[in-house]
């Protein structure tokens, strides 16, 4: 069993949740997050030539947190490519700030209500 852990645009959630529920993954957790990337939370480059120093001081002072989703789903072993790559088609822009996946190995799970453990405590 694998976790999948998808940073993703807050507007991304929508589709994001009905792509993966289209094929067949209904069960996830989301979180609402905030974060920043190599950008540290500038959503637009500096487009004219400035000293370097500088411009870094003046970012320092203007970078800020970025609101973004955490969802987490848990799948068999060979479902994370069609997962990851569903994550990745609804949500790439080509833009910073596209997101981010990470794929954890998980070692057992178990489902409450019923008390199934492993993959049958998945579905």
């Amino acid at each position: 069993m694998k976790e999948v852990t998808a940073i993703i645009r807050m507007n991304k959630m929508t589709a994001t949740k009905e792509a993966l529920d289209a094929l067949g993954f209904p069960a996830m957790t989301a979180t609402k997050v905030q974060g920043r990337g190599k950008q540290r939370g500038f959503l637009n480059d500096i487009s004219i030539k400035v000293d370097l120093a500088v411009m870094q001081d003046e970012r320092a002072k203007e970078a800020r947190w970025l609101p973004k989703r955490m969802v987490y789903l848990v799948v068999h072993d060979d479902e994370v490519r069609e997962v990851v790559d569903t994550i990745i088609k609804v949500n790439q822009t080509g833009n910073f700030g596209d997101g981010k996946i990470f794929v954890t190995s998980i070692e057992d799970a178990a489902q409450v209500r019923t008390k199934h453990r492993g993959r049958a405590a998945l579905r």
